[in-house]
């Protein structure tokens, strides 16, 4: 997985840095099908200075991405990552049900033309 880290407007820690990189490598047990990641961290200008991430995770056919404010960009990233775990579990959940209907209909041609010939 090849994995991007941008910090808007600012330079990012080395441990927040780290911290976001390895939160994104551990989300390729849930699928190893990740190509590339972007970590993108800024703050929102206001009374309070409210730090965000967002992540996007590129895999086969489309984009997962998550975006979360909080105080802090180490609980900014851990909520992004929840979000994506998530995402990840949907989008495995619906190439398995491809798959299936995928497998179904090549068994039904494969054994309709055998059934066919025994009558």
């Amino acid at each position: 997985m090849d994995i991007h880290f941008t910090a808007r407007k600012f330079k990012a820690r080395d441990s927040v840095k780290e911290h976001a990189v390895d939160s994104v490598k551990k989300l390729d047990k849930y699928y190893d099908g990740i190509v590339r990641s972007d970590v993108i961290l800024s703050f929102e200008r206001s009374a309070k200075s409210l730090k965000m991430a967002e992540i996007n995770l590129h895999v086969y056919g489309t984009v997962l991405s998550a975006r979360e404010k909080s105080e802090d960009f180490r609980k900014s990233i851990d909520l992004a990552i929840d979000k994506l775990e998530r995402q990840l579990g949907k989008y495995k959940t619906k190439l398995r049900m491809q798959n299936k209907k995928t497998l179904r209909r090549v068994k039904e041609e494969i054994t309709s033309p055998l059934t066919g010939e025994d009558e």
